[in-house]
């Protein structure tokens, strides 16, 4: 339990859990299954808390990353598992229902290899002793060997290899043990082990697979001086190269004092946000890096969605006729997404569209509205004007590039309640 403790405390700075993505039944002779829905932390679409067991392999480490809160010179509780310990903690756990899956990490102890090592006997255990059939996330360590790599991809649904700093030059600074070449380098095996294990599942349908559920990785905001641009270029660069799944973006917490790390009041939580909403916008909404942020415009606008701001900046191409626009021009409408742009498409093939009409279809009109046009009319008489539609758009007003949004910037200010008042408020 104080393994556990220590452990498990340890892995919540890492923020790379994500969807299972890979779907397996459950079967004969075996525990558990994967539900390509499954998520960490989070509820299934049937309202299902679907969580796995996030724990570190150990906190021991080599390295000496000055923003890493397990780095060799500072000062915390250390522990380590044996494979047979975090086989019978997961085992144990699915068998109460506290868990649906597994996500092993670990800091770097002796070396690369040796680590990899512990983790692939890890995994065997799981898959081969307790014959365990749910979904597992596994994060690779830098500089291990590929051999290692394979071995581990064999027996896991994801595996991530955290990129970290979104520069060389930033590495060199918080974490010399590291490199540019020793992060790239497993992302690549890692790839071309996907693509190859597609192929051969293809022409074999029982050939093992290899990493199924495919491979994401971890970018720290905050830590360092780069610009969003900087980081939203490299996570569409690594969507491009190395075929991730995500990229996931994780708020600098200021955990551990050093002079090489900024000092911040509380964690940029509103920039992190702000950068996930781009890097949907890149995902799924068929936008480059260069559309989202440039050289004039380097920070992502904190008081506006990446969206409303790419608009604001290309009023001139709005309106948008909503009975004539393509899929792919609905998609660039902010407030429309994809299943909205789908509706639309459909339903117009029967009727012309109004404004009544596009609310029956369940589209919020609360931003779209100033972009969109039913048969040449607006739903508002607004001026297309910038500055007056940023104002009407803002989702909050931020004093500075570190306040972030609490609960209380929703709820209206507290009325005063006048004697009397409490029958008012009973009898409506």
């Amino acid at each position: 339990m104080d393994k556990l403790t220590i452990l498990a405390d340890a892995a919540k700075y890492d923020v790379a859990c994500t969807s299972s993505g890979v779907n397996r039944a459950a079967q004969k002779g075996m525990v558990g299954s994967a539900v390509a829905c499954g998520i960490c932390h989070s509820f299934a679409a049937d309202g299902r808390c679907i969580s796995l067991l996030k724990i570190l392999l150990t906190n021991i480490c080599v390295y000496d990353c000055q923003y890493c809160i397990n780095r060799r010179t500072n000062d915390v509780p250390r522990a380590v598992f044996t494979p047979e310990e975090v086989a019978e903690l997961t085992l144990n756990f699915y068998r109460r229902n506290y868990i649906e899956g597994l996500f092993l990490s670990s800091a770097v102890i002796k070396d690369p290899n040796y680590t990899m090592e512990l983790m692939y006997k890890t995994l065997l255990i799981v898959r081969n002793k307790y014959r365990f059939n749910g979904y597992i996330h596994v994060k690779a360590i830098p500089g291990a060997d590929p051999e290692l790599l394979r071995m581990v991809g064999l027996l896991t649904d994801r595996m991530s290899v955290n990129i970290e700093l979104p520069s060389e030059d930033s590495l060199k600074t918080l974490a010399p043990d590291k490199s540019k070449n020793s992060i790239l380098e497993p992302m690549r095996y890692i790839k071309n082990g996907i693509a190859q294990s597609k192929h051969e599942v293809a022409l074999y349908k029982h050939a093992p697979q290899f990493v199924p559920a495919g491979q994401s990785t971890q970018m720290i905001v905050g830590a360092t001086p780069e610009t969003d641009k900087k980081i939203v270029d490299l996570a569409a660069g690594l969507y491009k190269k190395y075929a991730l799944r995500r990229v996931f973006y994780s708020a600098y917490q200021p955990v551990v004092e050093h002079s090489n790390l900024p000092t911040l009041a509380r964690p940029p939580l509103l920039r992190e946000h702000r950068l996930y909403q781009a890097d949907w916008l890149l995902r799924f909404y068929g936008f480059n890096s260069n559309e989202i942020l440039d050289d004039k415009n380097p920070m992502l606008n904190l008081n506006l969605d990446p969206k409303c701001n790419w608009a604001l900046n290309n009023i001139s191409i709005f309106p948008i006729e909503i009975n004539k626009a393509d899929y792919y021009e609905l998609l660039r409408v902010p407030g429309i997404g994809q299943t909205s742009a789908q509706r639309i498409v459909s339903a117009r093939k029967t009727a012309t569209l109004d404004f009544g009409n596009l609310k029956k279809l369940g589209i919020v009109l609360k931003r779209a509205k100033y972009f969109i046009t039913c048969s040449g009319k607006m739903m508002e008489r607004v001026a297309l004007v910038p500055e007056l539609l940023e104002a009407k758009l803002s989702e909050h007003k931020v004093c500075n590039a570190h306040e972030q949004i609490t609960m209380e910037s929703f709820l209206p200010a507290p009325k005063l309640i006048l004697p009397g008042d409490e029958m008012k408020i009973l009898s409506g």
